[in-house]
């Protein structure tokens, strides 16, 4: 780790992460190398290493901010004096995945070599981050359904989580793709993140 301030390690970190976003915007995981976002940064390429050792680590850390800013969108729910039912909670956590596409196609791609190139505490740090989304939504569940029992909170997390896995390929597709499809003669239905989730959420309240 370089010599410096805190403020100053963390201001770089947060630099090289951006960079990594925005060449993601454009980009796929393949494609981008510390080399790709050392070219984005206002620091020499091998500087990246003084703050991670490999892509997957800078891709980790961005997953990690992304579930973080879910987490902070959960909790702004939970500041709201509303009631909602199953279909206004179904909605307003719709909204919530709505804005957080990137977090939708991290979860989607790449998730495995993510975890499996970094280093143990940049997993534990971002695996801290997962678990206090997971907290998020269960103090949700909470306020909006008390009567829902401990089992329920479990199973609506067990099946909300991976549901969450599959949002991104089934509402992005490359046009690639969609000739495939059509050539296998496929109907696909275009659905967006807020309308596929939200349809989801409702059925899942419903039998909760």
């Amino acid at each position: 780790m370089p010599r410096g301030s805190e403020e100053l390690t963390n201001a770089r970190k947060e630099e090289i992460i951006h960079a990594c976003a925005r060449l993601y915007e454009t980009m796929s995981f393949r494609e981008i190398t510390i080399k790709e976002i050392g070219k984005e940064t206002s620091f020499t390429r091998t500087s990246i290493y003084n703050y991670f050792q490999t892509k997957e680590e800078i891709f980790l850390a961005l997953f990690q901010q992304e579930y973080e800013l879910w987490t902070g969108d959960l909790e702004e729910l939970l500041r709201t004096n509303e009631t909602f039912t199953g279909e206004g909670f179904a909605e307003a956590v719709a909204h919530t995945l709505e804005k957080r596409e990137r977090l939708l196609k991290l979860m989607a791609m790449n998730h495995y070599d993510m975890e499996a190139n970094s280093r143990m505490e940049n997993l534990v740090e971002f695996k801290i981050a997962y678990k206090r989304s997971i907290e998020a939504v269960t103090r949700c569940l909470d306020k909006f359904f008390p009567e829902m029992t401990e089992k329920e909170q479990t199973d609506f997390i067990y099946a909300f989580y991976p549901f969450m896995f599959g949002i991104y390929p089934y509402t992005v597709v490359t046009a690639k793709q969609k000739e495939a499809m059509e050539t296998a003669e496929i109907a696909y239905p275009r659905f967006s993140i807020y309308n596929l989730t939200c349809s989801f959420l409702k059925k899942l309240l419903s039998h909760s």
